[in-house]
Protein backbone atom coordinates (compact mmCIF):
# COMPACT_ATOMS: atom_id res chain seq x y z
CA UNK A 1 0.00 0.00 0.00
CA UNK A 2 1.53 3.58 -1.06
CA UNK A 3 0.84 6.66 0.65
CA UNK A 4 1.34 10.38 -0.05
CA UNK A 5 4.27 11.48 1.74
CA UNK A 6 3.29 13.73 4.66
CA UNK A 7 4.16 17.71 3.96
CA UNK A 8 5.45 19.37 7.07
CA UNK A 9 5.63 22.94 5.99
CA UNK A 10 1.98 23.69 5.21
CA UNK A 11 2.68 26.70 7.73
CA UNK A 12 5.50 27.81 5.60
CA UNK A 13 3.58 27.51 2.56
CA UNK A 14 0.50 29.12 3.96
CA UNK A 15 2.74 32.15 5.32
CA UNK A 16 4.64 32.51 1.93
CA UNK A 17 0.70 32.85 -0.18
CA UNK A 18 -0.60 35.50 2.75
CA UNK A 19 3.23 37.65 2.21
CA UNK A 20 2.39 37.17 -1.70
CA UNK A 21 -0.84 38.37 -1.43
CA UNK A 22 0.13 41.79 0.87
CA UNK A 23 3.02 42.31 -1.44
CA UNK A 24 1.53 44.82 -3.89
CA UNK A 25 1.15 47.16 -0.29
CA UNK A 26 4.38 47.26 0.59
CA UNK A 27 6.83 50.05 -0.45
CA UNK A 28 10.01 50.72 0.38
CA UNK A 29 11.72 47.37 2.73
CA UNK A 30 8.62 46.36 4.72
CA UNK A 31 7.07 50.04 4.85
CA UNK A 32 3.04 50.02 4.13
CA UNK A 33 1.50 53.74 3.69
CA UNK A 34 -1.27 53.90 6.58
CA UNK A 35 -4.12 54.33 3.85
CA UNK A 36 -3.06 50.78 2.98
CA UNK A 37 -3.25 49.08 6.38
CA UNK A 38 -6.78 47.41 5.66
CA UNK A 39 -6.26 46.17 2.55
CA UNK A 40 -3.02 44.71 4.49
CA UNK A 41 -5.21 43.24 6.81
CA UNK A 42 -7.52 41.62 4.27
CA UNK A 43 -4.68 40.20 2.64
CA UNK A 44 -2.92 38.65 5.64
CA UNK A 45 -6.10 37.84 7.58
CA UNK A 46 -8.14 34.67 6.69
CA UNK A 47 -11.60 34.10 8.60
CA UNK A 48 -11.43 31.53 11.75
CA UNK A 49 -7.43 33.01 12.53
CA UNK A 50 -6.06 33.64 15.47
CA UNK A 51 -5.05 37.21 16.10
CA UNK A 52 -3.97 39.26 18.65
CA UNK A 53 -4.05 42.79 19.02
CA UNK A 54 -1.69 44.49 21.31
CA UNK A 55 -2.97 45.88 23.81
CA UNK A 56 -0.99 45.58 26.84
CA UNK A 57 -1.87 47.45 30.22
CA UNK A 58 -1.35 50.49 28.97
CA UNK A 59 -0.02 50.31 25.30
CA UNK A 60 -2.01 50.16 22.44
CA UNK A 61 -1.81 48.99 18.87
CA UNK A 62 -4.92 51.14 18.70
CA UNK A 63 -4.73 52.51 15.07
CA UNK A 64 -4.23 48.70 13.57
CA UNK A 65 -7.35 47.83 16.39
CA UNK A 66 -9.11 50.61 14.41
CA UNK A 67 -8.43 49.44 11.03
CA UNK A 68 -9.27 45.75 11.82
CA UNK A 69 -12.64 47.02 12.59
CA UNK A 70 -12.79 48.71 8.90
CA UNK A 71 -12.45 45.01 7.18
CA UNK A 72 -14.82 43.63 4.45
CA UNK A 73 -16.34 41.11 7.17
CA UNK A 74 -16.95 38.94 3.57
CA UNK A 75 -13.17 38.36 3.92
CA UNK A 76 -12.25 38.60 7.60
CA UNK A 77 -14.77 36.91 9.88
CA UNK A 78 -14.90 34.46 13.08
CA UNK A 79 -11.99 35.63 14.60
CA UNK A 80 -10.39 33.84 17.82
CA UNK A 81 -9.10 37.13 19.70
CA UNK A 82 -6.38 36.23 21.55
CA UNK A 83 -5.02 39.02 23.92
CA UNK A 84 -4.06 40.25 27.48
CA UNK A 85 -6.00 43.34 27.69
CA UNK A 86 -9.61 44.37 26.02
CA UNK A 87 -8.42 48.24 26.77
CA UNK A 88 -9.82 50.26 23.93
CA UNK A 89 -13.44 50.14 22.04
CA UNK A 90 -12.22 48.83 18.90
CA UNK A 91 -11.40 45.52 21.01
CA UNK A 92 -15.34 45.08 21.44
CA UNK A 93 -16.44 46.85 18.04
CA UNK A 94 -14.79 43.75 15.90
CA UNK A 95 -17.08 41.19 17.85
CA UNK A 96 -20.23 44.09 17.29
CA UNK A 97 -19.55 43.53 13.62
CA UNK A 98 -19.09 39.72 13.26
CA UNK A 99 -15.62 40.24 12.52
CA UNK A 100 -14.53 38.30 15.59
CA UNK A 101 -16.32 35.34 17.53
CA UNK A 102 -14.04 34.16 19.96
CA UNK A 103 -11.58 35.97 23.17
CA UNK A 104 -9.30 34.56 25.47
CA UNK A 105 -7.63 37.75 27.31
CA UNK A 106 -6.47 38.22 30.76
CA UNK A 107 -7.77 42.09 32.03
CA UNK A 108 -10.81 44.39 30.39
CA UNK A 109 -10.26 47.17 32.61
CA UNK A 110 -11.86 50.12 31.31
CA UNK A 111 -14.21 47.93 28.97
CA UNK A 112 -14.95 45.24 32.11
CA UNK A 113 -19.05 46.35 31.93
CA UNK A 114 -19.55 46.19 28.13
CA UNK A 115 -17.63 42.86 28.33
CA UNK A 116 -19.91 41.72 31.05
CA UNK A 117 -23.39 42.50 28.78
CA UNK A 118 -21.85 41.02 25.30
CA UNK A 119 -20.78 38.10 27.13
CA UNK A 120 -24.36 38.14 29.14
CA UNK A 121 -26.10 38.71 25.55
CA UNK A 122 -24.26 35.82 23.59
CA UNK A 123 -22.68 38.40 21.43
CA UNK A 124 -19.10 36.65 22.37
CA UNK A 125 -17.40 33.39 23.04
CA UNK A 126 -15.54 33.32 25.88
CA UNK A 127 -12.91 31.09 25.63
CA UNK A 128 -11.16 31.82 29.21
CA UNK A 129 -10.19 34.12 31.46
CA UNK A 130 -5.85 33.88 32.41
CA UNK A 131 -3.48 35.10 33.91
CA UNK A 132 -0.97 36.97 32.17
CA UNK A 133 1.68 34.09 31.98
CA UNK A 134 -0.83 31.36 31.75
CA UNK A 135 -1.78 33.31 28.26
CA UNK A 136 1.90 34.05 26.88
CA UNK A 137 2.16 30.41 27.79
CA UNK A 138 -0.74 29.06 25.69
CA UNK A 139 0.88 31.63 22.98
CA UNK A 140 3.69 29.10 22.87
CA UNK A 141 1.12 25.85 22.75
CA UNK A 142 -2.62 26.50 21.64
CA UNK A 143 -3.34 29.54 21.09
CA UNK A 144 -0.57 30.97 18.96
CA UNK A 145 -1.83 33.99 17.07
CA UNK A 146 -1.36 33.44 12.96
CA UNK A 147 -1.31 37.28 12.86
CA UNK A 148 -0.31 40.02 15.40
CA UNK A 149 -1.00 43.08 15.55
CA UNK A 150 1.98 44.94 17.43
CA UNK A 151 3.53 48.43 18.68
CA UNK A 152 6.53 50.50 19.42
CA UNK A 153 7.86 53.91 19.28
CA UNK A 154 9.95 53.65 16.33
CA UNK A 155 11.13 51.28 13.23
CA UNK A 156 13.52 51.60 10.20
CA UNK A 157 12.60 50.36 6.79
CA UNK A 158 14.11 46.88 7.59
CA UNK A 159 11.32 46.48 10.21
CA UNK A 160 13.61 47.03 13.31
CA UNK A 161 11.35 47.97 15.91
CA UNK A 162 12.05 50.48 19.26
CA UNK A 163 9.92 49.76 21.55
CA UNK A 164 11.03 52.12 24.42
CA UNK A 165 9.80 53.08 27.59
CA UNK A 166 6.69 50.61 27.07
CA UNK A 167 7.95 47.10 26.23
CA UNK A 168 5.15 45.55 27.62
CA UNK A 169 3.74 42.72 25.63
CA UNK A 170 5.40 43.10 22.17
CA UNK A 171 8.50 41.07 22.73
CA UNK A 172 6.74 37.48 23.46
CA UNK A 173 4.40 37.76 21.05
CA UNK A 174 6.35 38.77 18.01
CA UNK A 175 8.72 35.73 19.45
CA UNK A 176 5.45 33.62 19.74
CA UNK A 177 3.90 34.09 16.38
CA UNK A 178 7.30 34.86 14.01
CA UNK A 179 8.94 31.57 15.34
CA UNK A 180 5.49 29.66 14.44
CA UNK A 181 5.68 31.17 10.58
CA UNK A 182 3.31 33.59 11.16
CA UNK A 183 2.56 37.54 10.81
CA UNK A 184 3.98 40.24 12.57
CA UNK A 185 2.71 44.05 11.63
CA UNK A 186 3.75 46.72 13.88
CA UNK A 187 2.30 49.93 14.28
CA UNK A 188 4.93 52.63 15.20
CA UNK A 189 4.94 56.73 15.99
CA UNK A 190 7.54 57.28 13.29
CA UNK A 191 9.79 55.86 10.93
CA UNK A 192 13.55 56.76 11.05
CA UNK A 193 16.99 55.61 9.53
CA UNK A 194 18.19 53.99 12.45
CA UNK A 195 16.22 53.26 15.85
CA UNK A 196 17.91 54.04 18.93
CA UNK A 197 18.09 50.18 20.41
CA UNK A 198 16.97 47.32 18.65
CA UNK A 199 14.16 45.60 20.83
CA UNK A 200 12.39 43.26 18.06
CA UNK A 201 15.02 42.72 15.40
CA UNK A 202 14.15 43.30 11.71
CA UNK A 203 13.57 39.75 11.08
CA UNK A 204 10.98 38.75 13.09
CA UNK A 205 8.93 41.76 11.79
CA UNK A 206 6.94 41.38 8.12
CA UNK A 207 5.63 45.06 7.90
CA UNK A 208 6.02 48.10 9.83
CA UNK A 209 3.01 50.85 9.46
CA UNK A 210 3.50 54.85 10.69
CA UNK A 211 0.38 55.27 11.83
CA UNK A 212 -1.20 58.75 11.06
CA UNK A 213 -1.15 59.58 15.38
CA UNK A 214 1.01 58.47 18.31
CA UNK A 215 -0.14 55.66 19.98
CA UNK A 216 -2.48 55.52 23.46
CA UNK A 217 -0.80 55.02 26.84
CA UNK A 218 -3.44 54.22 29.46
CA UNK A 219 -2.30 55.76 33.23
CA UNK A 220 -3.08 52.80 34.37
CA UNK A 221 -1.63 52.96 37.89
CA UNK A 222 -2.11 56.66 38.19
CA UNK A 223 -3.54 57.84 41.39
CA UNK A 224 -4.22 61.52 42.82
CA UNK A 225 -3.29 61.80 46.54
CA UNK A 226 -6.38 64.45 46.98
CA UNK A 227 -8.30 61.56 46.23
CA UNK A 228 -7.08 58.95 49.21
CA UNK A 229 -9.48 58.65 52.07
CA UNK A 230 -8.90 58.66 55.58
CA UNK A 231 -10.14 54.85 55.55
CA UNK A 232 -7.56 54.02 53.20
CA UNK A 233 -5.09 55.70 55.04
CA UNK A 234 -5.80 53.42 58.23
CA UNK A 235 -5.76 50.35 56.69
CA UNK A 236 -2.60 51.43 55.20
CA UNK A 237 -1.02 51.64 58.51
CA UNK A 238 -2.37 48.31 59.45
CA UNK A 239 -0.42 47.41 56.97
CA UNK A 240 2.84 48.74 57.09
CA UNK A 241 2.76 48.01 61.19
CA UNK A 242 1.33 44.89 61.47
CA UNK A 243 2.35 42.84 58.04
CA UNK A 244 5.32 44.73 56.27
CA UNK A 245 6.80 45.08 59.95
CA UNK A 246 5.84 42.61 61.14
CA UNK A 247 7.12 39.77 58.68
CA UNK A 248 10.20 42.40 57.20
CA UNK A 249 8.71 42.60 53.59
CA UNK A 250 11.30 43.77 51.75
CA UNK A 251 10.33 42.17 48.23
CA UNK A 252 6.94 43.01 47.33
CA UNK A 253 4.22 43.73 44.55
CA UNK A 254 1.98 46.60 44.76
CA UNK A 255 -1.45 46.05 42.83
CA UNK A 256 -3.09 49.04 41.18
CA UNK A 257 -5.66 51.41 43.87
CA UNK A 258 -5.62 53.96 46.12
CA UNK A 259 -5.04 51.67 49.41
CA UNK A 260 -1.61 50.82 47.79
CA UNK A 261 -0.90 54.56 46.81
CA UNK A 262 -1.76 55.27 50.47
CA UNK A 263 0.73 52.83 51.73
CA UNK A 264 3.71 54.25 49.41
CA UNK A 265 2.90 57.45 50.36
CA UNK A 266 2.62 56.81 54.22
CA UNK A 267 6.33 55.14 53.86
CA UNK A 268 8.46 58.34 54.27
CA UNK A 269 6.21 59.54 57.01
CA UNK A 270 4.72 56.87 59.28
CA UNK A 271 7.12 54.19 58.22
CA UNK A 272 9.74 56.43 59.34
CA UNK A 273 8.12 56.69 62.47
CA UNK A 274 7.98 52.95 63.00
CA UNK A 275 11.90 53.17 61.95
CA UNK A 276 11.42 50.53 59.07
CA UNK A 277 13.05 52.06 56.21
CA UNK A 278 15.64 49.11 55.19
CA UNK A 279 13.76 46.49 56.65
CA UNK A 280 10.94 47.19 54.22
CA UNK A 281 9.78 47.48 50.83
CA UNK A 282 13.33 47.71 49.63
CA UNK A 283 12.65 45.90 46.31
CA UNK A 284 9.56 46.26 44.31
CA UNK A 285 8.55 44.57 41.11
CA UNK A 286 5.53 46.86 39.53
CA UNK A 287 4.83 49.44 37.23
CA UNK A 288 6.63 53.23 38.47
CA UNK A 289 3.87 54.62 40.42
CA UNK A 290 4.45 58.03 40.45
CA UNK A 291 2.99 57.57 44.29
CA UNK A 292 6.60 55.85 44.85
CA UNK A 293 8.33 58.92 44.25
CA UNK A 294 8.57 59.88 47.87
CA UNK A 295 9.56 56.89 48.73
CA UNK A 296 12.09 56.62 46.15
CA UNK A 297 13.35 60.05 46.88
CA UNK A 298 13.81 59.65 50.55
CA UNK A 299 15.86 56.38 49.71
CA UNK A 300 13.61 53.59 50.80
CA UNK A 301 13.51 51.58 47.17
CA UNK A 302 16.41 50.05 45.76
CA UNK A 303 15.63 48.58 42.38
CA UNK A 304 12.03 48.26 40.92
CA UNK A 305 11.39 46.03 37.93
CA UNK A 306 8.54 47.41 35.36
CA UNK A 307 5.90 45.43 34.08
CA UNK A 308 5.07 48.94 31.59
CA UNK A 309 6.08 52.10 31.68
CA UNK A 310 3.53 54.95 33.17
CA UNK A 311 2.28 58.10 31.31
CA UNK A 312 5.09 61.20 32.16
CA UNK A 313 7.30 59.40 34.27
CA UNK A 314 9.72 58.70 31.61
CA UNK A 315 11.97 61.51 32.10
CA UNK A 316 11.90 60.78 36.16
CA UNK A 317 13.05 56.99 35.38
CA UNK A 318 15.98 57.59 33.06
CA UNK A 319 17.51 60.21 35.61
CA UNK A 320 17.16 57.23 38.43
CA UNK A 321 19.34 54.27 37.03
CA UNK A 322 20.96 53.08 40.49
CA UNK A 323 16.45 52.00 40.88
CA UNK A 324 15.63 51.51 37.42
CA UNK A 325 16.35 48.89 34.89
CA UNK A 326 18.18 50.97 32.45
CA UNK A 327 19.42 50.20 28.61
CA UNK A 328 22.67 51.19 27.20
CA UNK A 329 20.61 53.76 25.22
CA UNK A 330 19.31 55.59 28.64
CA UNK A 331 16.08 54.55 28.16
CA UNK A 332 14.17 51.76 30.27
CA UNK A 333 12.66 48.65 28.80
CA UNK A 334 10.13 47.27 30.38
CA UNK A 335 8.84 43.54 29.67
CA UNK A 336 5.78 42.18 31.28
CA UNK A 337 6.83 38.45 30.89
CA UNK A 338 9.98 38.86 33.15
CA UNK A 339 7.95 40.75 35.27
CA UNK A 340 5.33 38.51 35.64
CA UNK A 341 8.46 35.72 36.06
CA UNK A 342 9.59 37.64 38.98
CA UNK A 343 6.62 38.39 40.59
CA UNK A 344 5.91 34.50 40.68
CA UNK A 345 8.90 33.52 41.72
CA UNK A 346 11.65 36.11 43.57
CA UNK A 347 8.93 37.88 45.67
CA UNK A 348 8.01 37.41 49.19
CA UNK A 349 4.53 39.42 49.24
CA UNK A 350 2.13 40.48 46.73
CA UNK A 351 -0.93 43.14 48.29
CA UNK A 352 -3.82 44.56 46.72
CA UNK A 353 -7.86 45.09 46.18
CA UNK A 354 -10.25 42.93 44.93
CA UNK A 355 -14.55 43.32 44.17
CA UNK A 356 -15.78 40.50 46.47
CA UNK A 357 -14.37 38.09 48.74
CA UNK A 358 -16.64 35.09 49.73
CA UNK A 359 -17.26 33.71 53.12
CA UNK A 360 -14.50 31.48 52.47
CA UNK A 361 -11.61 33.77 51.44
CA UNK A 362 -12.01 32.78 47.78
CA UNK A 363 -11.94 36.62 45.72
CA UNK A 364 -12.68 37.79 42.41
CA UNK A 365 -12.59 40.97 40.29
CA UNK A 366 -15.59 39.42 37.92
CA UNK A 367 -18.71 40.64 39.03
CA UNK A 368 -22.37 40.01 37.54
CA UNK A 369 -22.07 44.06 36.04
CA UNK A 370 -18.41 44.11 35.16
CA UNK A 371 -15.99 41.25 33.62
CA UNK A 372 -12.71 42.90 34.70
CA UNK A 373 -10.35 39.92 34.65
CA UNK A 374 -7.52 39.80 36.80
CA UNK A 375 -4.45 40.33 34.86
CA UNK A 376 -1.03 38.95 36.49
CA UNK A 377 -2.72 39.07 40.18
CA UNK A 378 -3.36 35.51 40.44
CA UNK A 379 0.32 34.71 39.52
CA UNK A 380 1.57 37.32 42.09
CA UNK A 381 -1.12 36.15 44.30
CA UNK A 382 -0.44 32.26 45.00
CA UNK A 383 1.92 30.45 46.83
CA UNK A 384 4.24 29.51 43.95
CA UNK A 385 5.34 25.50 45.04
CA UNK A 386 8.47 25.90 43.04
CA UNK A 387 10.22 27.79 45.02
CA UNK A 388 13.64 26.96 46.42
CA UNK A 389 15.13 29.99 48.11
CA UNK A 390 14.29 31.63 51.49
CA UNK A 391 13.63 34.99 52.47
CA UNK A 392 13.29 35.94 56.33
CA UNK A 393 9.44 36.75 55.79
CA UNK A 394 8.64 33.87 53.90
CA UNK A 395 9.91 31.58 55.89
CA UNK A 396 8.47 33.44 59.14
CA UNK A 397 4.51 33.08 57.57
CA UNK A 398 5.47 29.09 56.26
CA UNK A 399 6.37 28.96 60.12
CA UNK A 400 2.91 30.33 61.43
CA UNK A 401 1.12 28.62 58.51
CA UNK A 402 -1.87 26.44 60.53
CA UNK A 403 -1.93 23.46 58.52
CA UNK A 404 1.97 22.79 57.50
CA UNK A 405 2.41 19.63 59.31
CA UNK A 406 -0.64 17.84 58.03
CA UNK A 407 0.53 18.65 54.38
CA UNK A 408 4.33 18.78 54.67
CA UNK A 409 5.49 17.04 57.78
CA UNK A 410 7.89 18.39 59.82
CA UNK A 411 10.02 19.89 57.09
CA UNK A 412 10.11 23.65 57.10
CA UNK A 413 8.98 25.41 54.24
CA UNK A 414 7.95 29.02 53.90
CA UNK A 415 4.95 30.98 52.50
CA UNK A 416 4.10 33.15 50.18
CA UNK A 417 2.15 36.44 52.04
CA UNK A 418 -0.80 37.33 49.91
CA UNK A 419 -2.88 40.63 50.76
CA UNK A 420 -6.19 41.43 49.98
CA UNK A 421 -7.06 44.96 50.83
CA UNK A 422 -11.36 45.47 51.26
CA UNK A 423 -13.35 47.67 52.27
CA UNK A 424 -16.42 46.52 53.67
CA UNK A 425 -18.58 48.34 51.18
CA UNK A 426 -17.55 49.25 48.07
CA UNK A 427 -18.97 52.03 45.63
CA UNK A 428 -22.94 52.36 45.57
CA UNK A 429 -23.08 50.50 48.67
CA UNK A 430 -21.80 47.09 47.12
CA UNK A 431 -20.54 44.54 49.64
CA UNK A 432 -17.01 43.59 49.29
CA UNK A 433 -18.12 40.21 51.65
CA UNK A 434 -20.23 37.65 49.78
CA UNK A 435 -22.15 34.67 50.78
CA UNK A 436 -21.27 33.82 47.04
CA UNK A 437 -19.16 34.90 44.42
CA UNK A 438 -20.88 36.51 41.37
CA UNK A 439 -18.27 34.83 39.98
CA UNK A 440 -19.83 31.32 40.24
CA UNK A 441 -23.18 32.69 38.40
CA UNK A 442 -20.86 34.22 35.72
CA UNK A 443 -19.34 31.32 34.18
CA UNK A 444 -22.52 29.38 34.10
CA UNK A 445 -24.27 32.02 31.92
CA UNK A 446 -20.72 32.07 29.48
CA UNK A 447 -20.43 28.30 29.89
CA UNK A 448 -17.14 28.30 31.21
CA UNK A 449 -16.16 25.19 33.26
CA UNK A 450 -14.03 27.25 35.94
CA UNK A 451 -15.81 30.26 37.40
CA UNK A 452 -13.35 33.12 37.12
CA UNK A 453 -11.72 33.70 41.25
CA UNK A 454 -8.67 35.99 41.05
CA UNK A 455 -7.49 34.08 44.29
CA UNK A 456 -7.76 30.97 45.78
CA UNK A 457 -8.56 31.05 49.55
CA UNK A 458 -5.46 28.54 50.29
CA UNK A 459 -3.36 30.96 48.54
CA UNK A 460 -5.13 33.82 50.93
CA UNK A 461 -2.91 34.57 53.88
CA UNK A 462 -4.30 38.55 54.79
CA UNK A 463 -7.49 40.74 54.51
CA UNK A 464 -6.95 43.95 55.68
CA UNK A 465 -10.42 45.63 56.29
CA UNK A 466 -11.23 49.25 58.34
CA UNK A 467 -12.07 46.87 60.97
CA UNK A 468 -9.01 44.88 61.41
CA UNK A 469 -6.14 42.23 59.94
CA UNK A 470 -7.65 38.57 59.57
CA UNK A 471 -4.41 36.44 59.68
CA UNK A 472 -5.88 33.74 57.78
CA UNK A 473 -2.37 31.53 57.25
CA UNK A 474 -2.63 30.78 61.19
CA UNK A 475 -5.65 29.14 60.83
CA UNK A 476 -5.67 25.13 61.08
CA UNK A 477 -9.27 24.85 59.78
CA UNK A 478 -11.87 26.18 57.42
CA UNK A 479 -13.90 26.59 60.07
CA UNK A 480 -11.42 28.99 62.05
CA UNK A 481 -10.67 30.92 58.54
CA UNK A 482 -14.37 31.70 58.23
CA UNK A 483 -14.74 32.81 61.33
CA UNK A 484 -11.41 35.41 60.81
CA UNK A 485 -13.03 36.55 57.58
CA UNK A 486 -16.33 37.24 59.56
CA UNK A 487 -14.64 39.21 62.23
CA UNK A 488 -13.24 41.85 59.41
CA UNK A 489 -16.28 42.09 57.42
CA UNK A 490 -17.95 44.87 59.12
CA UNK A 491 -21.85 45.21 58.66
CA UNK A 492 -21.77 42.96 55.45
CA UNK A 493 -24.52 39.65 55.34
CA UNK A 494 -20.88 37.55 55.99
CA UNK A 495 -20.13 39.82 58.61
CA UNK A 496 -23.58 40.15 60.43
CA UNK A 497 -22.72 36.25 61.30
CA UNK A 498 -19.71 37.18 63.74
CA UNK A 499 -19.95 35.31 66.76
CA UNK A 500 -17.94 37.84 69.51
CA UNK A 501 -17.29 34.82 71.57
CA UNK A 502 -15.28 33.36 68.65
CA UNK A 503 -13.53 36.52 67.60
CA UNK A 504 -12.42 36.84 70.94
CA UNK A 505 -10.98 33.64 70.84
CA UNK A 506 -9.18 34.30 67.44
CA UNK A 507 -7.91 37.69 69.24
CA UNK A 508 -6.46 35.48 71.80
CA UNK A 509 -4.30 33.46 69.05
CA UNK A 510 -3.22 36.44 67.11
CA UNK A 511 -5.46 35.65 64.08
CA UNK A 512 -7.49 38.49 63.99
CA UNK A 513 -6.15 42.13 65.14
CA UNK A 514 -7.70 45.64 65.55
CA UNK A 515 -6.31 48.65 64.88
CA UNK A 516 -6.04 49.12 68.97
CA UNK A 517 -4.71 45.45 68.58
CA UNK A 518 -1.65 46.98 66.71
CA UNK A 519 -1.58 50.26 68.85
CA UNK A 520 -2.42 52.60 66.23
CA UNK A 521 -4.45 55.67 67.01
CA UNK A 522 -7.28 55.71 64.30
CA UNK A 523 -7.35 59.29 65.16
CA UNK A 524 -4.30 59.81 63.39
CA UNK A 525 -5.48 58.39 60.37
CA UNK A 526 -5.66 60.97 57.88
CA UNK A 527 -4.20 62.99 54.85
CA UNK A 528 -1.94 65.05 57.33
CA UNK A 529 0.28 61.70 57.42
CA UNK A 530 0.27 61.68 53.52
CA UNK A 531 3.94 62.40 52.02
CA UNK A 532 2.04 63.94 49.35
CA UNK A 533 -1.07 64.95 49.30
CA UNK A 534 -1.91 65.83 45.62
CA UNK A 535 -0.35 65.81 41.83
CA UNK A 536 1.68 68.77 41.87
CA UNK A 537 3.28 67.44 45.03
CA UNK A 538 4.52 64.80 43.64
CA UNK A 539 6.15 66.26 40.49
CA UNK A 540 7.60 68.47 43.39
CA UNK A 541 9.62 65.44 45.29
CA UNK A 542 10.60 64.56 41.51
CA UNK A 543 12.44 67.59 40.73
CA UNK A 544 10.08 68.68 38.42
CA UNK A 545 10.83 64.94 35.97
CA UNK A 546 7.40 63.81 36.51
CA UNK A 547 5.05 65.14 33.42
CA UNK A 548 1.11 64.15 35.06
CA UNK A 549 -1.08 63.40 32.31
CA UNK A 550 -3.19 66.33 31.38
CA UNK A 551 -6.38 65.52 32.82
CA UNK A 552 -4.19 64.82 36.66
CA UNK A 553 -3.14 68.71 36.22
CA UNK A 554 -5.30 70.71 38.24
CA UNK A 555 -3.03 73.54 39.10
Amino acid sequence: MTTEPKIWNTLQRDYRERIEAARPYVMDGKVVEAGDAVKLLEAVIRPGDKVNIEGDNQKQADFLAQCLCEVDTEKVHDLHMVQSVLSIPAHLDVFDKGIAKKVDFSFSGPQAGRLAEYVRDGKIELGAIHTYLELYGRYFVDLTPRVALCVGVSADKDGNIYTGFNTEDTAVIAEAVKFHQGIVIVQVNELVDEVPRVDIPGDWVDFVIQAPRPFYIEPLFTRDPALITDSQILRAMMVIKGIYGEYGIQRLNHGIGFDTAAIELLLPTYGEELGLKGKICSYFVTNPHPTLIPAIESGWVKTMYCFGGEAGMADYVQARPDVFFIGPDGTMRSNRDYAQTAGHYALDMFIGGTLQIDKYGNSSTATASRIAGFGGAPNMGCDAKGRRHSTPGWMKCGEEYGMHDELVGDLPRGKRLVVQLQETFREKMAPGFVDKLDAVALAENAGLDLPPVMIYSDDLTHIVTEEGIAYLHKCSSMADRMAAIRAVAGFTEVGMAEDPDETAALKERGIFKTPADLGIDVRRANRDLLAAKSVKDLVNWSGGLYNPPAKFRNW
